[in-house]
């Protein structure tokens, strides 16, 4: 996947387009997460990365720039459909990686340890 098709995904958006990706988010962050676990290596700071999306105290370009790449994520269909093992989120891990990265200095110690918190507890449901 090249930068442009990135730079394309990661657009800003306006208020209404932002309140559509996350309610999209907030409905299959979890269930897209499971599926997942074994192909994303920075997992924690993923989930790190949907709490920050998720606080209003983020500025809205963060959060607008971090519910583009979790929408992308989260959607079943994109450049290279998440069923193909192996491979199916590599497109996705990339998305991830460069949004993150982007704002990895609005992501705070409360929402890492949420992170941590949570995929805590999504392990002792298994």
């Amino acid at each position: 996947m090249d930068d442009v098709k990135i730079g394309e995904i990661l657009e800003p958006a306006g208020p209404r387009e932002n309140r559509d990706r996350e309610e999209r988010v907030r409905a299959k962050f979890w269930r897209t997460i499971k599926k997942a676990a074994r192909q994303v290596p920075f997992m924690e700071e993923l989930v790190a990365g949907y709490y920050c999306a998720l606080d209003n105290d983020t500025p809205p370009k963060v959060r607008g720039l971090l519910l583009a790449a979790l929408a992308y994520f989260v959607l079943p269909l994109d450049v290279v459909p998440d069923f193909l093992l192996g491979f199916g989120f590599t497109d996705d891990i990339a998305v991830l990686a460069a949004a993150l990265n982007a704002v990895r200095h609005h992501i705070t110690p409360a929402h890492r340890l949420a992170a941590r918190n949570a995929l805590t507890e999504t392990a002792r449901e298994h």
